[in-house]
């Protein structure tokens, strides 16, 4: 039987808990720890007895985190409830190195994480500095969205040396595209969004060095 998540991938346990979350397919992990008052979505996402209309609105609230926007997604799916497709919520990249695995992920919301080979780990929200960065990388993702398919089995373990994985989340499911990086380097889709993750990793690796 193939392996399914978690993975693990880094030494640290905060580095491989980071890196699970990203991919929003287990959304307990989400949810308010016992004790805690749980946020209005999280009390929408968790409710035994789901309310769809409120489910709809909270994937619809374009002012929300995208991996929450995903999970409301997620919850009508499993729910048996047709969903818009093809919207676009989260471009995770992933590429291992000599090192291990590096990882930068951003989401509709201008949110971007990023697990650096060694496990250290940046978070950047509300960053103006990302913001038309993480733009253009939506901009070059959203064709290739429109032009494959949600996977249908559990997501996949981390890429093996020499290859990138572009994962997306989207309201419909999670595609990806892999493939030898010299490949992907030069195929006119994978491309321009490997360009465009670029720049946005040297400019999360400047704020970092600040």
């Amino acid at each position: 039987m193939p392996p399914h998540p978690p993975y693990f991938p880094y030494p640290s346990e905060a580095a491989n808990t980071i890196y699970n979350l990203l991919f929003c397919d287990d959304a307990s992990a989400f949810l308010a720890r016992s004790g805690e008052e749980p946020a209005p979505w999280q009390a929408t996402l968790a409710s035994a007895l789901p309310d769809l209309q409120a489910l709809r609105t909270l994937a619809a609230d374009e002012s929300q985190d995208g991996r929450i926007r995903y999970l409301a997604y997620q919850k009508l799916r499993h729910l048996g409830e047709s969903v818009s497709s093809r919207q676009l919520f989260g471009v995770i990249i992933e590429v291992p190195l000599a090192g291990g695995l590096d990882t930068l992920a951003a989401y509709s919301d201008g949110g971007v994480r990023y697990v650096n080979q060694s496990g250290r780990i940046s978070v950047l929200d509300d960053a103006p500095a990302m913001a038309r960065l993480v733009q253009g990388l939506f901009a070059m993702s959203q064709p290739v969205v429109n032009a494959i398919g949600p996977w249908k089995e559990a997501r996949r373990a981390p890429p093996e040396r020499d290859n990138i994985r572009l994962t997306f989340l989207v309201s419909d499911g999670l595609y990806f595209g892999e493939g030898p990086m010299n490949v992907m380097q030069r195929e006119p889709m994978a491309a321009p969004i490997i360009l465009r993750a670029t720049e946005l990793l040297q400019a999360v690796v400047a704020i970092g060095a600040r």
